[in-house]
């Protein structure tokens, strides 16, 4: 397979695995020419330095890309527009952003001729199974390489003294956590996470500042939506980028959107994690609270099993997957009415409702007052009931008749 291999994309962070796979691949598959590409979706400074720093361990061409208006228009909303979310707590802000970015790779791979694509996720995370689902549904044809699934560089020890050993230059400190970053959020694990009785550290937060310090009066922030798409905060429309930017600066200064989940990953096994998700935890917050207003109840109770299978196949790496888009489709019907107003209440981590209001609104003040109304006979209810129990009275009389 070696010999076989001439050219390769690599997802290329920048960081020590992926600068250390560079000389890697080449050294195990022929003197492989490597093409490093660098996915920007959103993650801020850290991708100053990747250029150079690609070329300096020997990859032939560097492409830098920035996917976050389209990681935010095309994996984001929809996403939020399903309500979807990893049992009960977790955003899904790597998850999705890895088909984002191993699109991107396969639509590179395709015009430079690249016989395969490598990247830099280990053997026990989730992260591996996305990249690669991705590049099966999108180019079946291409190989992948898993440098960790293959090398016995079992440690970063062992990284560091093969990047001296080949001229590599990496950054020797450790850092304390693992960290994930891109506009949506900022994950954190490992080190004192590993115990899940150990609390997060107020120190380990870089977006959000802890709930306890965010200002002792709330904050109010208004969100407008279009068929359940956010297009405006405090009546400015913005574009995606733009918008999310602000929310999680609001977010942000007031402590809200830190989720702290044991969870269940893919390959078997629990994984402890702390995210800071500010934006997106406004966002998620408003949207249902507009959807309480807009859609029926048979409608919002079938959606709301939906998107617990819809988190699922976003957290799995089934992305393209035909299940999703048909799911996808289901959503954007019911978003149809998801139009309108939402009003939020922000204080020291909290989300707190403070109104709502849609043109498409169902709710009607004139059949749900308490006060004397003229379009709804309360003596109805009695037949409904008595419809809606005949199965109950039935099943009681008969487990009398065997008494």
């Amino acid at each position: 397979m070696a010999k076989q291999i001439k050219k390769v994309v690599l997802a290329y962070s920048g960081g020590l695995d992926t600068s250390v796979i560079i000389p890697w691949l080449k050294e195990h598959y022929d003197n492989c020419e490597v093409i490093a590409v660098c996915a920007d979706v959103g993650q801020g400074e850290e991708l100053d330095p990747v250029h150079d720093k690609a070329l300096a361990s020997g990859a032939s061409k560097v492409h830098i890309v920035d996917l976050t208006k389209e990681f935010l228009e095309e994996y984001v909303w929809p996403t939020l527009k399903a309500g979807a979310v990893y049992e009960g707590k977790y955003l899904l802000g790597t998850s999705f952003a890895r088909p984002v970015i191993a699109k991107a790779l396969v639509d590179i791979a395709k015009r430079e001729g690249a016989d395969a694509i490598a990247h830099g996720a280990t053997g026990k995370g989730n992260d591996q199974v996305r990249f690669e689902l991705t590049v099966k549904a999108l180019a079946p044809n291409l190989q992948i390489i898993a440098p960790w699934r293959e090398w016995d560089l079992d440690s970063r020890t062992a990284e560091i003294a093969y990047a001296k050993k080949h001229g590599i230059p990496v950054a020797t400190e450790n850092k304390t956590y693992s960290m994930d970053r891109n506009i949506w959020h900022l994950s954190h694990e490992g080190s004192d996470l590993e115990d899940p009785a150990n609390e997060p550290k107020n120190s380990m937060f870089l977006i959000s500042c802890a709930p306890e310090a965010a200002p002792d009066a709330p904050e109010y922030v208004s969100i407008s939506f279009e068929k359940g798409i956010p297009v405006a905060v405090n009546g400015e429309k913005l574009g995606a980028v733009e918008l999310l930017t602000k929310l999680n600066e609001i977010g942000a200064r007031n402590g809200v959107g830190i989720v702290d989940i044991c969870e269940n990953r893919l390959v078997g096994m629990k994984s402890r994690g702390v995210y800071e998700n500010p934006g997106g935890s406004i966002l998620y917050y408003a949207h249902r609270e507009l959807e309480y207003l807009c859609l029926d109840r048979a409608t919002y109770h079938y959606k709301e099993g939906m998107a617990i299978r819809y988190g699922e196949l976003v957290y799995d790496g089934m992305w393209f997957c035909q299940l999703r888009e048909a799911l996808a489709a289901f959503v954007d019907s019911t978003q149809e009415t998801v139009t309108g107003e939402v009003r939020l209440k922000l204080y020291k981590g909290n989300i707190i409702s403070a109104g709502a209001t849609s043109p498409y609104s169902l709710y009607s003040q004139e059949f749900v007052t308490f006060e004397h109304d003229d379009v709804y006979n309360q003596a109805d209810a009695g037949g409904f009931i008595n419809l809606f129990g005949l199965p109950l009275k039935v099943r009681a009389l008969m487990q009398e008749g065997q008494k």
